[in-house]
């Protein structure tokens, strides 16, 4: 019987800046989870673990940590860190300036994993960040938005 290995995950692409949060994030984690489980022992001690929500909230918390502990790990090991390239194409970890009528808007196309509306970061594969891989500088880009079809022309990329 010929035995076969299971597929290997697929590579999680991130800038360099979002790898280095992420590993940041486990650091901190690491250094906050002995704190978490003496407080579950400390639970423990009080008696009857049914009614104690010392307990359940100390539970609670060595379970988030761990659970994202495993999540980074994952990502730690199956990152695939996009350098920026001297491209004129957008790409993962490009910057690109776009204009919608009289607004302006600036993205950084990144991985899935560092997405952030907030910070202005989207994933490659949002239906924005995939309209946008491999255009250029004067091209326009229309994509289907939750509000309906959107058209932008990119002014800049860097």
């Amino acid at each position: 019987m010929k035995r076969t290995l299971p597929p290997q995950p697929e590579r999680i692409p991130l800038t360099q800046q979002g790898y280095d949060k992420i590993v940041k994030e486990q650091e901190e984690l690491l250094s906050q989870r002995p704190d978490a489980i003496f407080h579950l022992q400390k639970s423990r001690e009080l008696g009857d673990l049914r009614e104690n929500g010392y307990y359940s909230a100390s539970r609670q918390k060595v379970n988030a940590i761990d659970a994202r502990l495993r999540k980074l790990k994952f990502m730690i090991k199956y990152a695939l860190i996009i350098e920026s390239k001297d491209t004129n194409e957008v790409d993962i970890n490009t910057t690109v300036l776009l204009k919608d009528g009289d607004r302006e808007f600036e993205y950084t196309i990144v991985g899935e994993e560092e997405a952030n509306p907030q910070e202005a970061k989207i994933s490659y594969r949002s239906p924005l960040g995939s309209a946008l891989l491999g255009k250029k500088a004067g091209d326009s880009v229309e994509f289907n938005a939750p509000a309906g079809t959107k058209l932008f022309k990119i002014l800049k990329l860097s």
